[in-house]
């Protein structure tokens, strides 16, 4: 009986140690292709996109065009307030922003999603705009609980 124990026993902490370098294993993984993100040009996230885009929704050619000019827009937005926020970090170190700039940054952002839910709307027929929804929900669910991980640690 003692024996059976300690096998249960030594079964269930190997294993969770195996969970653990698995966790481990991912979120490097996460961090090599974020790495990886950050290196590409807005042209080169812009057709990236635009081709995941043409996959998921068979975009027409015409679409394909209007779509990738709206991407190379965002993309040039995402690096220019990536560089921002690095050099905002250089400024102030660790200090937090203040509330009426957090409330700024917040009505820039949601007028910047509202302006791209017009965009697509024109571009898009209403079926694909409706399946380019869904995918943007899906998007924005999975990055919240990538926002609270990054809190707790």
């Amino acid at each position: 009986m003692k024996k059976l124990i300690l096998i249960a026993l030594a079964f269930v902490s190997i294993q969770a140690v195996a969970q653990d370098q698995r966790r481990l294993k991912a979120k490097e993984g996460r961090k090599a292709k974020m790495d990886m993100r950050h290196d590409l040009t807005a042209e080169e996230m812009a057709t990236i996109s635009t081709k995941k885009m043409t996959l998921a929704l068979d975009l027409t050619e015409k679409q394909q065009v209007q779509v990738k000019e709206v991407m190379l827009a965002q993309a040039e937005t995402m690096k220019a307030k990536r560089s921002e926020r690095e050099e905002m970090k250089k400024e102030k170190g660790e200090k937090k922003v203040s509330k009426e700039e957090h409330v700024k940054m917040l009505n820039k952002r949601l007028d910047d999603q509202i302006a791209m839910k017009k965009k697509m709307k024109s571009i898009l027929t209403s079926e694909q705009y409706e399946k380019w929804e869904n995918m943007q929900g899906r998007r924005q669910h999975k990055n919240k609980g990538k926002h609270k991980d990054k809190s707790k640690h």
